[in-house]
């Protein structure tokens, strides 16, 4: 094996502080894919200063400036996209037509950033006074630290840096330890581009690494993509921090609502999509189908004809739609939540936990392979595996009787509030679910997946505090100030308020 790769920190690949090691692997053969060093804390320490020292000369660049070097990453993204699907692919298992996905999706972010710069940015407001203008101009916070998951790893990255870099920030980025592989390739990039030294930093690792940049005191800013138990106690570590902000996003029991006004090839296309695409392991995939009694046996019987069908495969290949979980820790979490479905007495209608030989694909037996897994529950019920997300191809069918307003109560029920969808012909129940539904991505006659990037990313409740994606996240790496330039050789007030200096004389 070739020596490991390093961390990119200053303008440099260094191996670092520490002596130890890791190594990506393929999810769907075993195969070792690379060896990786693991970042320290003194790794971070040094990352860190490093785009302290480089700061102020960043932000004194235009925007437009700046946003030059992300047209070379957005045209080197868009160039290499088949070769980098099957990196993306070959590290965290998606199917190859995710895994291209994954690259277009960096592609669009990094392009929707770096053109943003030439628009208008802060906002003119009328001055209660005519020789006064008014208006806010955005700064840059500082030093980023960036945090993102293995399910996206070309893809969320770019959600997170493209905007922070555009606005004047410099960054820290810690990559999920499972896809180091894709994040190395990202560093490259940046560095092909000629960023200047200290502005884009990579350090690999671990949660020690990750923590280190949440506690540092030079970093300004988290912005964070991945499990609530993490992003809570980031939210945790950085809410009573003065100046510190965090800007995370989280997890989720997503639904998707079928209505007796539905249209059944909609309804069953979109859950399938959104229960089984990257095997379940997106924050926005579907748990919960909320289906209606009049609709609730015709959608049930296709639904889990498609399920006991669907392909699971050698993700590489076209004809695969799911691809093995991340890890063989994983594959025993969502195992364990069928289990406690079958515990809390449901009724499975569903069960691929364990393929049968045949479906496993020759060469791939080290691959941590699992198939859907449906169930019917009682809606009504306090059952853990209709309430905790389980990040995997576990679904529950929920049948309700009533109106719209039932459906929405349903899809409310869960500390969660990330993403959700509703399928119906009827206008009024989608406008009622709108207003109604407490969620920060909402779809209707879709599946629950499927994010633009200008659009704002991120949920409510336990699913998140801030939207970290596209002009959202421009809210979290910058400050406004608020303008006021007085024009005239006189002071004048607002709301008549005298600007007369009155002395004891007087």
């Amino acid at each position: 094996m070739s020596d490991p790769y390093q961390h990119y920190i200053d303008g440099e690949w260094v191996s670092g502080t520490g002596s130890e090691t890791f190594e990506s692997e393929n999810p769907a053969t075993g195969e070792t894919l690379g060896e990786f060093r693991q970042g320290t804390p003194e790794d971070v320490d040094r990352a860190v200063d490093a785009a302290d020292a480089a700061f102020e000369e960043w932000r004194e660049l235009s925007r437009i400036q700046r946003a030059e070097y992300l047209w070379d990453v957005y045209h080197e993204l868009r160039d290499r996209t088949d070769e980098l699907g099957r990196v993306v692919t070959k590290e965290c298992g998606k199917e190859i037509s995710e895994g291209k996905a994954d690259v277009v999706e960096a592609a669009h972010m990094v392009e929707w950033a770096a053109g943003d710069a030439r628009h208008p940015k802060g906002d003119i407001v009328p001055s209660e006074i005519p020789a006064k203008d008014a208006y806010m101009r955005r700064k840059p916070r500082g030093v980023t630290g960036c945090i993102t998951p293995w399910n996206f790893p070309v893809a969320i990255p770019y959600w997170h840096m493209a905007i922070a870099l555009v606005e004047g920030n410099t960054v820290v980025f810690k990559p999920a330890e499972q896809t180091p592989w894709c994040a190395q390739i990202i560093a490259e990039m940046f560095d092909d581009a000629g960023i200047p030294d200290g502005v884009f930093n990579m350090v690999q690792g671990f949660g020690d690494a990750g923590n280190a940049i949440v506690e540092h005191e030079d970093v300004e800013t988290v912005v964070f993509t991945g499990s609530a138990e993490v992003g809570h106690h980031i939210q945790d570590k950085l809410g009573g921090v003065a100046g510190k902000r965090a800007a995370c996003e989280m997890g989720g029991k997503n639904a998707v609502v079928v209505t007796e006004e539905a249209d059944l090839d909609i309804a069953v296309h979109s859950a399938v999509m959104s229960s089984f695409k990257t095997t379940g392991q997106r924050c926005v995939s579907s748990e919960r189908l909320i289906v209606h009694t009049d609709v609730y046996d015709e959608f049930k019987e296709r639904f889990v004809e498609v399920a006991e069908d669907v392909a699971v495969g050698d993700p590489l290949q076209e004809d695969t739609f799911m691809g093995p979980l991340i890890e063989g820790e994983h594959f025993e979490k969502v195992a364990e939540y069928n289990q406690l479905a079958r515990d809390e007495d449901v009724n499975v209608l569903v069960d691929r936990t364990e393929l049968d030989a045949d479906e496993i694909p020759d060469g791939h037996e080290d691959g941590h392979w699992i198939g859907p897994f449906v169930y019917e529950a009682d809606p009504d019920a306090d059952l853990r595996c209709t309430h905790e997300e389980v990040f995997g191809p576990h679904v529950a069918l929920l049948e309700y009787d009533g109106d719209i307003e039932r459906a929405v109560e349903l899809q409310n029920d869960t500390e969660y509030g990330l993403a959700g969808a509703i399928v119906s012909e009827d206008y009024r129940q989608i406008n009622y679910y709108r207003d109604h539904a407490e969620l920060g991505l909402a779809y209707g006659n879709l599946p629950c997946i499927g994010a633009e990037v200008q659009l704002p990313f991120g949920g409510v409740k336990k699913s998140g505090n801030g939207y970290p994606s596209a002009r959202e996240a421009i809210e979290a790496v910058t400050d406004r100030t608020a303008w006021t330039l007085n024009n005239s050789k006189e002071i004048e007030m607002a709301q008549g308020l005298s600007a007369d200096i009155k002395t004891k004389d007087d």
